[in-house]
């Protein structure tokens, strides 16, 4: 039966709206995955502070919930992407969703991580060994960087990632300058070599997490500008994130 043209109108409007309602629920649901996770790193850095096993058992639980989320995000894009064959930015948005979300689901992998050598520590009673004000100063780096990738994906905002990348240089050194403390103070105490290798470990996983945070914001770019600026350097990216939208 051919329909009337205004009957068109109407059906194409409903599915327009259907559209945008599949995108914003993907959109909120990202978001709600991205707060899981990052109170995750914050509560596994906190149970390490305090000794709080039962803390660290809440977060190795909440890994559970972050792996149902990632798997159901990654169905909702495969969905869309069947069903309403999105283009331009729709799809940068899809797209972005998939590649983030695996790095999210990851960032909730060295919270548990963390927690795990955290349990460590904590049975050999050694919270109130050196080194820790340290790691817990690159924890604070690292969770700024997730911090701002995460509000800027949230405003659809390019800006912050510039932010981001800059402080992921300032993250690596003061790692390497923390991994070099650990081997050396390995070196002088031998005794000391399991308790530091858990540190280490910390300090691997917080290290990697301030990389997952700047591939997240490298997609935001990508999302808002619609240029690939991965494996690019620091000028490049000011350059695309801080300048106008093509």
């Amino acid at each position: 039966m051919n329909r009337s043209p205004e009957n068109r109108r109407i059906m194409s409007e409903h599915i327009s709206k259907q559209f945008d309602a599949e995108l914003e629920a993907i959109r909120s649901n990202v978001l709600g995955m991205a707060g899981l996770v990052e109170e995750q790193v914050r509560q596994a850095m906190e149970a390490l502070a305090h000794g709080n096993i039962e803390l660290i058992d809440h977060v190795l639980e909440q890994e559970n919930r972050v792996n149902e989320m990632h798997l159901q995000l990654d169905d909702m894009c495969i969905h869309m992407i069947a069903r309403r064959q999105p283009a331009a930015g729709d799809l940068r948005m899809v797209m972005t969703v998939i590649k983030s979300v695996e790095d999210l689901e990851r960032i909730g992998d060295k919270a548990a991580r963390i927690c795990q050598r955290a349990k460590n520590i904590i049975d050999a009673g050694k919270l109130q060994a050196p080194r820790f004000q340290e790691l817990n100063h690159l924890a604070d780096l690292a969770l700024d960087m997730l911090s701002k990738t995460l509000d800027a994906f949230a405003r659809l905002d390019a800006a912050p990632a510039s932010e981001v990348k800059r402080a992921d240089n300032q993250l690596d050194t003061e790692y390497r300058a923390l991994h070099r403390q650990l081997i050396t103070h390995m070196m002088e105490d031998p005794r000391s070599i399991s308790f530091m290798l858990d540190i280490m470990w910390i300090a691997k996983a917080i290290e990697r997490i301030g990389d997952l945070a700047v591939n997240i914001s490298e997609q935001v770019v990508f999302l808002v500008k619609g240029q690939d600026v991965r494996h690019k350097g620091q000028e490049v990216m000011d350059r695309v994130a801080l300048g106008p939208t093509e």
